[in-house]
């Protein structure tokens, strides 16, 4: 054998090889010639395939896991985090097995080899509902966190108000438009995944410093002996409190979707055989932010956290320089936002583009068409986070079911459905698993958010 010989076998495992097989997959992000479109590009690094990835997961969920700890103690609810972590790096292995075995390059043409065109089509509509009730919602956060909001006619002073006082240019909707012009427009142009590994990189290294500075605090008010032992088991007293344990059940199913994003980051990776560690490097690296995040933030505020703990940084901390501390947290997680915003946003103008052209050629191979999918798309999130009246509680419904279904629902009937004859036994039983615990999820949420609106609704009273 020669060294000829050699190289072709080597690049059997190289990004390039995947793409030979599937031209009849109707998705982005792979279509007939686009490999030619790599010819410039070397491959996507192991490392910035970890930022993206880790990117994806790490949104504004991380805000709400203390909260779960309330509810479930430190020891049943770490122990719930590190669960999902496995099954999550379950329900992608399935991704991706049948995606070997099917040639396919996209989660909707995956959808689309297992049911036809109508499971693309409901994968693609999935994705649009998902990212962009997640998209308006991060802009809501950003727009509170600088502009401040107002509640039940109490407002609550944004950094820049409390940094400048009320001007007409710290106003929410032109802090929101000149963030949308001069942020999220120039990040959501990059035609390749990869392109967005630094600002990825910087994104976890925000979450990273938000986690710095909670578990400082927690630390120096341990010190002090301003802080009680946290409750380490669940507190269940009669049956409503057994049934308030269920309710945290979507906040933990959701908290690792970045199921729409694997198939981008596996596609742009030179060896495809890097994606399986890239996927638990991620998985591990956020697991080990929530799990801190979440002990700290619920040792630190206790019985007092709040459903989202930035919340509880609008308050007096009680230590010195609390002021200053409690104003990195918010710019921090708003920067935080702004930079997870065009990972999320990726994958929804490939479905979008996917849905509406089907059969047009590549994307990034349409100038006109990626301008306007991105305009029309960035200028609905923004119109959304602006105009539209109660959307928060619209998305807190259709988010989270479509979130389950990306992330758990889709895998495993994928694997039921089994075309090409590999899953296993254990396959369907785990398959099984998650859909059970997805339909769960999904049924609690609607019924505690429906609950939590008919209270509010009636609280009210009748008008005089």
């Amino acid at each position: 054998m020669t060294i000829g010989d050699i190289t072709p076998m080597k690049e059997k495992k190289s990004r390039r090889s995947k793409h030979v097989a599937d031209e009849k997959a109707p998705l982005l992000p792979k279509r007939q010639d686009e490999d030619a479109g790599y010819d410039e590009f070397n491959g996507a690094s192991f490392t910035g395939a970890v930022f993206n990835l880790s990117t994806t997961i790490v949104g504004a969920g991380i805000m709400a896991l203390p909260a779960t700890m309330k509810v479930l103690g430190l020891v049943l609810g770490i122990a719930m985090i590190i669960f999902m972590a496995f099954l999550t790096d379950a329900s992608i292995e399935f991704l991706l097995r049948f995606s070997r075995a099917g040639k396919t390059t996209s989660y909707g043409s995956l959808m689309g080899d297992a049911f036809g065109k109508y499971g693309r089509i409901f994968l693609q509509i999935s994705v649009l509902v998902n990212n962009i009730g997640v998209l308006i919602v991060y802009m809501i956060i950003i727009g509170d966190v600088l502009s401040g909001t107002s509640s039940s006619g109490v407002h609550h002073a944004g950094v820049l108000e409390g940094w400048f006082g009320e001007h007409w240019w710290n106003g929410r909707t032109f802090v929101l438009f000149v963030t949308t012009l001069c942020i999220f427009s120039p990040l959501a142009c990059f035609k390749r995944i990869d392109s967005l590994r630094f600002t990825s990189a910087l994104s976890v290294a925000l979450a990273v410093m938000f986690l710095v500075i909670t578990v400082g605090i927690a630390i120096v008010k341990l010190i002090s002996g301003t802080i009680m032992m946290p409750r380490l088991l669940p507190d269940v007293t009669d049956l409503t409190s057994f049934w308030k344990l269920f309710t945290v059940v979507p906040v933990l199913v959701t908290a690792y979707i970045c199921h729409y994003n694997v198939h981008s980051i596996d596609n742009e990776l030179e060896d495809s055989t890097q994606i399986r560690p890239v996927v638990r490097t991620a998985l591990a690296l956020c697991s080990t932010v929530y799990i801190m995040t979440s002990f700290f933030g619920f040792l630190l505020f206790g019985d007092a956290t709040l459903d989202d703990v930035l919340a509880n940084f609008d308050a007096d901390l009680g230590i010195p320089y609390s002021s200053l501390l409690n104003d990195a947290v918010r710019v921090s997680y708003a920067a935080h936002l702004m930079l997870v915003f065009p990972i999320v946003f990726f994958p929804l103008r490939l479905n979008m583009d996917g849905l509406l052209f089907p059969s047009a050629r590549p994307l990034s191979r349409s100038n006109m068409r990626f301008a306007f999918i991105t305009a029309g798309l960035i200028t609905i999130i923004f119109l959304g986070a602006n105009y539209i009246p109660s959307i928060w509680d619209a998305f807190q419904f259709t988010g989270a079911t479509a979130a389950v279904c990306l992330g758990f629902i889709f895998p495993a009937a994928i694997t039921l459905r089994d075309r090409h004859s590999i899953a296993t036994k254990k396959d369907r039983i785990l398959a099984l698993f998650m859909i059970v615990l997805a339909v769960l999820s999904n049924l609690v949420a609607i019924y505690s958010d429906a609950y939590s609106l008919f209270k509010k609704n009636s609280g009210a009273g009748p008008r005089a």
